[in-house]
């Protein structure tokens, strides 16, 4: 792969050489240049995907709603748990959903536009941010890595579990009750496994490092590529904490 010449510091010179590179090599300079990976990006089909998310987003609250554990907790630790763990659950969600999703590259605004909008945007909203190719990759091979683990749905509940009582969030008052939950999260994994999977005596410990993965992807990724169409400037926290709580007394 050759030099990327966008970042030379002859812009005139950059911008000769893509077009004679795409002249002669047509294809060529959207494949080598690094820049292409950095491209903003959206759903292809927002009105399908956005409404399979929307119902894993439910599901994944329900799913809290239903572990009388989770509630006896103090309303703080309920809190910073749900902040913490509710990109991973969600994602876990998709992968035992089997949604998928495509992304196309959102059009730029012409340099004509540039001009002449700028500095008119001062007291406007902000413009909403839009995920990169880069990120929105990383994020499919870490949801691809999981459908070929091809869990059971208890498989997916007693991790889910796992992940939810994380005892390493700051600020937890009953750190040391949530790292007995999650403890037993894990052992009921593990127990379900020694039976299913007899030959395969490391498939635990490959669960655990692939759902790492999953901490790894920010929530305003997953915010702005799945929810921020439908929910605009809404903070998706606090909406998870009215779906949360919504039917409690």
């Amino acid at each position: 792969c050759e030099r990327c010449q966008c970042h030379s510091k002859d812009k005139n010179t950059a911008i000769l050489y893509t077009l004679l590179s795409q002249n002669l090599h047509p294809g060529r300079a959207r494949q080598c240049c690094l820049c292409h990976q950095h491209r903003t990006v959206q759903l292809r089909t927002p009105h399908i995907t956005c409404q399979a998310a929307s119902t894993v987003l439910v599901k994944t609250i329900t799913f809290m709603k239903n572990l009388p554990s989770f509630h006896q907790l103090p309303r703080q630790d309920q809190f910073l748990l749900l902040d913490s763990c509710w990109v991973p659950l969600f994602l876990l969600g998709l992968v035992q959903e089997m949604v998928t999703f495509e992304v196309m590259e959102v059009p730029a605004p012409s340099m004509l536009k540039k001009i002449l909008l700028n500095g008119q945007s001062k007291g406007q909203e902000p413009e909403t941010t839009q995920p990169t190719l880069a990120a929105v990759q990383w994020l499919q091979r870490c949801l691809n890595t999981f459908w070929k683990l091809d869990l059971s749905p208890k498989e997916y509940a007693y991790l889910k579990g796992a992940i939810l009582f994380n005892p390493a969030i700051p600020g937890l008052r009953a750190s040391l009750h949530i790292q007995s939950l999650q403890q037993e999260a894990q052992q009921a994994l593990q127990e379900l496994l020694q039976p299913l999977h007899s030959k395969d005596q490391g498939r635990l410990s490959h669960i655990f490092s692939v759902a790492s993965t999953l901490k790894s992807i920010p929530p305003s990724l997953i915010t702005d590529l799945f929810f921020r169409p439908i929910i605009g400037d809404t903070d998706i926290v606090e909406m998870l904490v009215e779906m949360l709580y919504e039917t409690s007394g």
